[in-house]
């Protein structure tokens, strides 16, 4: 299926790993001039980049005035530590939710801006399952990325008066290098060797985390004419992990 995606302006932020670097890469293969901004961008590639610290004051107006106009954003930085109520103290619950929750919000609003001004523009939020499934251990993620669904809902619902789709997704395990890494250390602790650490997995849907690929097609449909009445939902690709 063509998207219709040839020739697009699209910033990914995070965009140098993970989810944002599969969101860079498919979006670039369907045509975009594709963007990353990341704290850490390669310094080769076949991607537009710039190093940059979201959580930072200012730090939206000037990402938003180095890509210039943009067609599509997938706000996609930011990650928030686990721990309970007792354990994640407030400096550590303000300084991830500067970069997640306030980095997602700010930039969309400078972004947004411009899309309404040019009458135009798709902006997708990757958010994360924790959002709708509680989870106390992880209190801030799940408090977080339930207030960014409460911010996609809201301003989606209302966007459409100026030609502006915003929406959601909302990743559950995905084989990140992060995810990787911590089930490698659980596997070491649980099995007494790391290297057996996808034996861990087998008790996901499918057997397996999503491959980060399977994050970014969603993303690149939601952002395309052929999603052109989608704004406002959240769509959540957990394996159906969130009605267990």
């Amino acid at each position: 299926m063509d998207l219709g995606l040839k020739g697009k302006r699209v910033l990914v932020t995070g965009g140098s790993k993970g989810i944002g670097r599969a969101c860079a890469e498919v979006l670039a293969a369907e045509g975009c001039e594709v963007a990353i901004a990341s704290r850490n961008p390669p310094t080769s590639g076949p991607f537009r980049a710039k190093a940059i610290d979201l959580a930072r004051h200012g730090a939206a107006e000037e990402l938003a005035a180095w890509t210039g106009g943009l067609d599509i954003l997938v706000n996609n930085a930011g990650a928030i530590p686990g721990g309970d109520l007792l354990k994640v103290d407030e400096a550590t619950w303000r300084r991830a939710w500067d970069l997640k929750v306030f980095g997602y919000i700010n930039l969309t609003r400078q972004v947004y801006a411009s899309m309404k001004a040019a009458g135009g523009g798709a902006i997708v939020n990757i958010i994360g399952s924790a959002g709708e499934k509680m989870n106390a251990a992880y209190i801030a993620g799940s408090t977080g990325n339930a207030g960014l669904m409460a911010f996609t809902r809201a301003l989606g619902g209302a966007s459409h008066a100026d030609g502006v789709r915003v929406v959601g997704i909302n990743p559950g395990p995905v084989a990140t290098d992060r995810l990787v890494s911590l089930y490698r250390q659980m596997a070491a602790t649980q099995l007494g060797d790391a290297g057996r650490f996808e034996e861990l997995f087998k008790g996901m849907s499918f057997g397996r985390p999503a491959k980060p690929e399977e994050i970014a097609w969603m993303a690149a449909f939601l952002a395309s004419e052929r999603s052109s009445y989608t704004s406002g939902c959240i769509v959540t690709i957990d394996g159906g992990l969130a009605n267990r």
